[in-house]
């Protein structure tokens, strides 16, 4: 795709190179890239050609999510290729989270409402208990 800004013009990516990008981030080949997402090794290959279909939006978040990649960057080439920048230390504690999954479940809790946030620990809490 190219794109005109101030005169100058800049190709992107295909959404097949964008995809490819992902899984080789994430080190992944196409067959473990299907087994995550349930469809056959083909079907990723398809996607990541340039002459091949291209997957359904939920598809597309559920690749974003699997590799860990901002969804907006997979779907159209704009802003970042990480989801969540790799910030350090996270508060008092000095944490470092080198989990994905639990950088986003961080980065949407900090985004939350106070009542979200409220919830959110009352489930916890919750959860604790129950193992006991």
């Amino acid at each position: 795709m190219v794109r005109v800004q101030g005169g100058l013009f800049f190709m992107h990516d295909h959404l097949g190179i964008r995809i490819r990008k992902a899984r080789r981030k994430m080190k992944m080949t196409q067959a473990e890239l299907a087994t995550q997402l349930k469809v056959s090794r083909s079907a990723v290959g398809n996607w990541e050609s340039p002459t091949g279909i291209s997957p359904s939006t939920t598809r597309l978040i559920t690749i974003a999510l699997v590799t860990d990649v901002s969804f907006e960057w997979l779907a159209t080439g704009r802003g970042e290729l990480d989801a969540v920048p790799r910030e350090t230390p996270i508060g008092e504690g000095m944490e470092m989270i080198d989990d994905p999954s639990e950088r986003r479940l961080l980065k949407a809790y900090r985004s939350c409402r106070a009542a979200t946030r409220k919830l959110v620990l009352q489930i916890v809490e919750t959860q604790k208990v129950a193992q006991f």
